[in-house]
């Protein structure tokens, strides 16, 4: 079999080649209401989209009309001026269906378009069950994002899949101000789930731009009025994950500011949650600006902490969770609990501000308690949406609402989750990380069991509920775990589809390089049973292979006409991940090892090569940098 290599091109060159084909195709004749041109799929990883285009005799508006298996599924928008070149993006088909769309013009013209689509795989889940109106859910879905094997989705008020994407889309989905959406990116740079970065993709499924950043990210991110991002980062090198944020500008990717959360709190073991390492001692999920205070605020599960810290000094002003354990020069920072009903938060997600200063979160409620003597076990545990009132004068902290409690362990997910505030008494409350392995309600994310997975002995699940004046008017069960649920337009003025070619921007950063070289003997081309893969991208290197834990790994990059010879070592000891959040990046081969080497800094060819323990092996590839 040898080592298998392939040169993998970035999905933004992959959407303009193919976009470049079908523009191509479109010029080849003329197109008009009568003949339009239809391309469904056209950038390859959304495939219940489609364009239409044609020209008009004179500039005309148009109203676009996705007819719904009965009147309530129709999804209708009108684009927000009038021409005579129709570039019309259409969304929300359904899988497996020949789909009926009407276009109709101001000038009285129309067309009624057949356009079947294919088949979905599995990881396109059904609900399982789904509770609301049409008259509800008007023309939104529901898109959830997955963290065990499932695709990013968004569905109707019948639980029909409108919109799906295909590409390992991690994390946060949100939609910012220029009507497209904000997500994780699908190229990992560190195990289990850290990315290169965020994609700005529209609902097309064009990915507009990719923001690289060198630690990479994870969870979260937050557009800032002025357009520049907030994202949830760490610094690799130094051993810990998930306690960092960094500001990128949104037309360069250069990093702004950045906020170390070492600055301001202690470390490992202090506060620490059931889940706390020394390695992932906080476990950032979230972030929040708040105009108002001129604040960040921050959620670290493995401390059970909310905090808020200053926008341009980056000092610690509050922190909202259980004191137990804390020394005593942290405990002015604690709000102390008055009034009725309270409980602390515990391994919280999704924190956020709201517009009269409340705090709003998941409470996951994970052991509920910072003595392990009195953890609280899932069968007899509750996951909630909660908001707290404080007091920042008199440092207080009163509970004002909650849901979830009442469900006790049907409704907990001892990871991931979000809520959401759309006008006071109206919230979401999604509790997407629900699992039982054997029957048995479940204490580990069941994210990272693919084992469990495969043969069924663990379901997943998830339960995502809207709630007006503590009605509960919206209710959706999925089979899987999903990080958060947002519910949106599909159809967005803002979102017109441009075309050209998407931008790369920011700094992936440099992958350290190990000094010296450890001798070893010559071992011939390296064997078939490492499994080795090798892909080169655009900006990088990707070295996979399966090694026994421990095993001694040295990627080399063996430089030809005068280019140095670079050395790296490859950790094959994974870390355990107590907070595995998303599990869609694992290999099943526990044994699998993934490492990315940054193209940043290097020039020129090189002979890929390996060192294990004492060997040193060919791979029989050479790659230009």
């Amino acid at each position: 079999m040898g080592v298998l290599y392939k040169e993998v091109k970035h999905i933004i060159d992959q959407q303009y080649e193919a976009e470049s084909k079908f523009l191509a195709e479109y010029e080849k004749e003329s197109h008009t209401i009568v003949n339009p041109f239809v391309v469904l799929n056209p950038y390859l990883i959304a495939p219940l989209t489609a364009l239409v285009m044609f020209e008009n005799e004179r500039p005309a508006f148009a109203k676009v009309t996705v007819k719904g298996k009965e009147a309530a599924g129709d999804y209708m928008y009108r684009p927000k001026s009038d021409a005579r070149k129709m570039v019309l993006p259409i969304y929300g088909l359904y899988e497996d269906y020949e789909n009926t769309v009407v276009i109709e013009l101001s000038t009285g013209e129309n067309a009624t378009l057949k356009i079947v689509t294919e088949r979905a795989s599995e990881k396109l889940k059904k609900p399982t069950s789904i509770e609301t109106t049409p008259e509800y859910m008007e023309d939104n879905v529901m898109m959830v994002s997955p963290t065990s094997p499932a695709y990013t989705a968004a569905y109707d008020y019948a639980g029909d899949a409108r919109w799906y994407n295909t590409l390992n889309l991690a994390f946060d989905l949100k939609r910012v101000r220029n009507g497209r959406l904000f997500v994780g990116t699908d190229r990992l740079v560190a195990p289990p789930y850290h990315t290169t970065g965020i994609y700005e993709m529209g609902m097309i499924g064009k990915i507009y731009k990719e923001f690289r950043i060198p630690g990479g990210y994870h969870h979260d991110e937050w557009e800032m009025e002025n357009g520049d991002i907030l994202i949830l980062t760490q610094y690799l090198a130094r051993g810990t994950v998930e306690d960092a944020c960094v500001m990128v500008d949104r037309n360069t990717g250069e990093i702004l500011k950045e906020w170390d959360h070492q600055d301001v709190l202690p470390v490992y073991p202090v506060g620490g949650s059931g889940s706390q390492d020394a390695h992932d001692w906080f476990h950032n999920n979230a972030v929040w600006y708040d105009k108002k205070t001129n604040s960040l605020t921050f959620s670290g599960r493995h401390q059970d902490i909310i905090i808020n810290r200053d926008f341009e000094t980056g000092k610690l002003n509050w922190i909202i969770g259980d004191p137990t354990g804390w020394p005593e020069d942290m405990q002015k920072y604690f709000f102390k609990p008055v009034g009725g009903d309270f409980d602390w938060q515990y391994e919280q997600h999704a924190c956020m501000v709201l517009p009269n200063g409340d705090i709003m979160c998941f409470d996951n409620g994970h052991w509920r308690s910072k003595e392990k003597e009195h953890y609280v076990d899932a069968k007899d545990n509750f996951s909630r949406g909660v908001i707290y009132h404080i007091d920042t004068d008199n440092m207080t902290i009163e509970q004002v609402w909650q849901y979830g409690k009442e469900r006790g362990a049907e409704f907990f997910s001892c990871y991931i989750c979000n809520c959401e505030y759309y006008e006071r008494g109206h919230y979401l409350v999604h509790s997407g990380g629900i699992g039982k392995l054997n029957g048995e309600w479940m204490n580990m994310p069941g994210a990272g069991m693919t084992a469990a997975i495969d043969d069924g002995s663990a379901e997943l699940s998830s339960i995502t509920v809207e709630v007006k004046d503590d009605v509960v008017l919206y209710e959706m069960h999925l089979p899987a775990n999903y990080y958060r649920a947002e519910k949106l337009h599909l159809y967005d003025e803002g979102d017109a589809v441009t075309f050209g070619r998407g931008e790369v921007l920011g700094s992936i950063g440099k992958t350290e390089e190990f000094l010296t070289e450890v001798p070893a003997e010559d071992g011939g081309m390296v064997p078939d049973s490492y499994k080795t893969k090798i892909a080169k991208e655009a900006d990088r290197l990707v070295f996979k292979a399966s090694f026994e834990k421990g095993t001694l790994v040295m990627l080399n990059l063996e430089g030809e006409n005068g280019s140095p010879t670079r050395h790296y070592f490859v950790p094959t000891t994974k870390r355990p991940f107590l907070a595995m959040c998303v599990g869609t990046f694992l290999e099943h081969d526990e044994r699998a090892v993934e490492f990315p080497v940054s193209g940043e800094g290097i020039e020129g060819t090189y002979k890929v090569t390996v060192t294990i323990d004492e060997k040193k092996y060919d791979t029989g590839v050479t790659v230009n940098f």
